[in-house]
């Protein structure tokens, strides 16, 4: 039997879906829908104002922190091959 899942559980899925950087299959996952049921209510909701600015705003923040904090983490694991090569060298 379907589960019906109210109106404000799907603005809400929508809302998480466009805003907090995780895959839609995490979220449909953690949410225990189905991913196609998922991408049908963001295209249903997509044009709705379901997503504040300030959540536009803040997911859009969030996306360069995750960008500069892969970039961090990549460029420390250089320094630490070249600390090993040093070593190494000595």
């Amino acid at each position: 039997m379907a589960t019906r899942h109210s109106e404000e559980f799907k603005r809400d899925a929508v809302r998480i879906a466009l805003t907090s950087g995780l895959t839609r299959k995490q979220i449909s996952s953690d949410l225990g829908v189905g991913m196609s049921t998922l991408n049908k209510w963001i295209s249903i909701h997509r044009d709705t104002d379901i997503v504040s600015t300030e959540d536009q705003n803040l997911a859009k923040e969030n996306e360069r922190l995750r960008q500069e904090n892969r970039l961090l983490r990549e460029e420390r694991e250089l320094l630490k091959q070249g600390e090993t090569g040093l070593q190494m060298i000595q």
